[in-house]
């Protein structure tokens, strides 16, 4: 059963286009549990646009585009742990920017992922800094006891890089995602069939 989670290590690295893509690859739901921001278009309709799966809708909806946190003060909402239970079943479940990304003052998105003990999937930049933030994200993880299924780099190639994270952080390279434009679901479909095997997110 495909189930997994999509955490990042930093915020617009394409996370998004990374779960668009694995969504499409084994035509699994897809959730975010919680969208800050929705001036423009949501990473739901994003992955209803380009993997045509179904998506299942958000936890909480918040109109001001910030950290989980910091938006639901503003909005005026109140965040419950417990409304963020993934559901059961075949599911891709994203987070939000990072995995020590607060959800509340009090819980980070990482002490969620301990509790649904479901496979993490890191996605990772292949730029300048990705190294750092990799393994920090790796240790935050571990730390908590979060299962993690791998990494999945995006853009272009860096290999001592890519390798370093992987050996260091004692975790599978799942492949590489490079930019993808134009970005269309044939596009997208092709580069992710290219560079990683559908049998390790089996």
């Amino acid at each position: 059963m495909t189930r997994f989670v999509v955490t990042g290590t930093d915020t617009d690295i394409g996370k998004t286009v990374f779960s668009s893509a694995l969504a499409q690859a084994t035509q699994t739901p897809y959730w975010k549990p919680i969208q800050s921001g929705l001036a423009d278009e949501t990473d739901g309709e994003f992955v209803a646009r380009l993997a045509g799966v179904r998506v299942l809708a958000e936890a909480y909806r918040l109109v001001t585009p910030a950290s989980p946190h910091l938006a639901a003060d503003i909005d005026g909402v109140t965040i419950d742990s417990d409304a963020l239970t993934p559901p059961d079943g075949p599911l891709i479940v994203e987070g939000a920017g990072g995995a020590l990304v607060p959800v509340t003052r009090t819980l980070l998105y990482a002490d969620l992922f301990a509790r649904w003990q479901i496979p993490v999937i890191i996605c990772a930049r292949t730029s300048l800094g990705t190294i750092n933030h990799s393994l920090l994200t790796i240790e935050a993880l571990k730390s908590r006891g979060v299962p993690i299924h791998g990494v999945a780099f995006l853009g272009d190639a860096m290999d001592d890089s890519e390798a370093i994270i992987v050996n260091l952080g004692g975790v599978r390279h799942l492949g590489r995602l490079p930019i993808v434009d134009p970005l269309t679901p044939d596009t997208l479909a092709a580069a992710f069939s290219a560079n990683f095997a559908l049998a390790d997110f089996a």
